[in-house]
């Protein structure tokens, strides 16, 4: 299966697998951009790319820029539909207490590649029954202890 990419900007990086067997290409900035404590900012990468049929490009987090700077995508994971052929940008927040500095070439996010099902919806009266029922948030408790739902 093939991802193509096109370069929006001379210094865009085509994505890479870091190592093989990877699940994520990494996302490369092409900009210089500051990102305060408690912001975010949209990030560019200077490609555009062009899905095979029937997948979706998911944009997840660095767990380094995470672990080490507090640093994340906001809309995790972010979809790119197969639809898309504008440039590729990531949203990152800044969750740490310090500035954090985006430079061109630094590598800030991955892009995951995955299948999707496509399905028809259709408006019921009544849904089937279930053992787990409408229970959620909490609903299995905490060590054996038992939840409230909410």
């Amino acid at each position: 299966m093939k991802l193509k990419i096109k370069r929006l900007s001379s210094s865009a990086v085509i994505p890479q697998y870091a190592h093989p067997g990877d699940a994520g290409l990494d996302l490369v900035s092409i900009e210089s951009k500051n990102i305060a404590p408690g912001e975010s900012q949209l990030i560019r990468t200077g490609i555009a790319i062009e899905l095979p049929p029937g997948t979706e490009a998911q944009v997840r987090p660095r767990s380094g820029l995470a672990l080490k700077h507090q640093i994340t995508v906001l809309n995790t994971p972010g979809t790119i539909d197969e639809g898309y052929r504008g440039e590729i940008c990531v949203i990152l927040i800044n969750h740490g207490t310090q500035a954090f500095q985006v430079e061109p070439g630094m590598r800030i996010a991955q892009m995951v590649i995955a299948s999707f099902i496509s399905v028809t919806v259709e408006a019921v009266d009544a849904l089937e029954d279930s053992a787990r029922a409408s229970g959620g948030f909490g609903s299995t408790g905490v060590q054996g202890k038992a939840q409230s739902q909410f």
